[in-house]
């Protein structure tokens, strides 16, 4: 999806190599930056980075400022690709099966949900294999800046990739899967079974306590059984960590997100580190 003006050039201050055969994936939120670059024809990650930024409690605006510093500072940032491709990671996103959607209502999908502002800037992602849309507000000023770096790219929310790729990966599961996408201070829960999305909802959290408190009552709402279902946990979590050993001290299925991309990694390339970035290198298949 591009809605801003394709074919700007960008400014001639930036190194033009020619990487019309590599990719750019990124994935930016208040509180971090990631990017990977991809071999098309080689189908290899060549680099994989997350840079964290100090201040959680960002504004668009700051937020604007830490992406401008990561550009100055690395030099992979400043070349031009042959795509490019963003997600952005917030809260403010709402998903809608296609038969409801109106586009000239697309204000309305957020108001229940979040707080939202007369100039908001409000698109929406089609899952077309899957009849919804996923309607959210973007980081506007972010957008404009990669414009101006990369002429055209497409954006999506994040949580459109992470609901697509589940659905298809799982889609021939017969039982319920829950699954728990773990960030810094926020956290998805996707419901699915039958080839049919259940449940999604995005919750900050704290701590384990908080965490394992809204797993719980998902489960219940839903009627599933913690010892019946599988709870599969992606994105910044290990065996070891708090959240791992609180969801196992009440549920029967644990487990941990298998990476399953088709790209090649760099040599000792961690699974934690695949783990984590999972919607990242799923933005470009």
């Amino acid at each position: 999806m591009m809605d801003l003006k394709k074919n700007q050039k960008t400014k001639s201050s930036l190194d033009f190599n020619n990487l019309i055969r590599k990719h750019l994936s990124i994935q930016l939120s208040l509180d971090g930056f990631s990017f990977c670059i991809i071999n098309k024809d080689e189908k290899q990650i060549e680099k994989l980075t997350h840079i964290d930024f100090e201040d959680h409690s960002a504004t668009p605006d700051l937020l604007l400022k830490n992406v401008e510093n990561v550009f100055k500072k690395d030099k992979a940032l400043q070349k031009r690709y042959g795509s490019v491709n963003i997600t952005h990671v917030n809260q403010l996103s709402t998903l809608v099966p296609k038969s409801l959607f109106d586009e000239a209502r697309i204000r309305d999908y957020l108001k229940f949900s979040s707080k939202t502002y007369t100039n908001d800037y409000v698109v929406h992602d089609d899952l077309e294999n899957h009849d919804m849309v996923n309607v959210y507000i973007p980081f506007v000023n972010v957008n404009n800046f990669f414009l101006e770096r990369f002429g055209s790219f497409e954006y999506k929310h994040f949580s459109t990739v992470l609901v697509d790729k589940l659905l298809n990966t799982f889609k021939f599961s017969e039982h319920p899967h829950m699954f728990a996408h773990i960030g810094a201070h926020q956290f998805e829960i996707i419901v699915i079974a039958h080839d049919q999305l259940l449940f999604y909802n995005s919750f900050e959290y704290h701590t384990p306590e908080d965490f394992i408190y809204y797993v719980l009552f998902t489960a219940e709402q839903l009627s599933l059984n913690p010892e019946t279902f599988e709870l599969v946990l992606a994105g910044m979590i290990t065996q070891e960590a708090e959240l791992f050993k609180m969801a196992y001290r009440y549920i029967r299925k644990v487990s941990l997100l298998e990476n399953r991309s088709e790209f090649k990694f760099p040599p000792n390339s961690k699974e934690e580190t695949k783990r984590r970035h999972f919607t990242l290198l799923n933005q470009y298949s």
